[in-house]
């Protein structure tokens, strides 16, 4: 089993991510409010192939582009995204069934009750 603690600590920037966890950093970030649903996990990290459907929030009267990060070739990582991939790690191998984003950063998801601490 992986060690989600030691995988946070790791994470600190855009930089130190994986190419999977990178393109789903830049998913959140090009999303900005909306949902995505029916992300596969496979040893602790997203796959983006096939691809998971992607719901985008349209606010009125609000901010609805990208973050500002995402033009960034690095940045430092917020602490949503660190958390989040550390709970990708935990669940190993799964689905995710739906993740809502809120200015480009994940702020909860749902999963099976089977699927947490596999």
């Amino acid at each position: 089993m992986i060690d989600r603690e030691t995988t946070t600590m790791n994470l600190a920037s855009k930089g130190s991510l994986t190419a999977a966890q990178r393109a789903l950093t830049e998913t959140f970030q090009g999303l900005g409010f909306g949902r995505i649903e029916g992300l596969i996990i496979r040893n602790g990290q997203p796959v983006l192939d096939p691809r998971p459907r992607i719901v985008r929030a349209v606010k009125i009267k609000g901010r609805n582009g990208p973050r500002k990060e995402s033009r960034l070739a690095d940045f430092q990582l917020k602490a949503e995204l660190v958390e989040f991939f550390g709970h990708l790690t935990s669940i190993g191998n799964g689905v995710i069934e739906l993740i809502e984003v809120r200015d480009g950063l994940p702020c909860h998801f749902m999963i099976p009750e089977e699927a947490i601490g596999a």
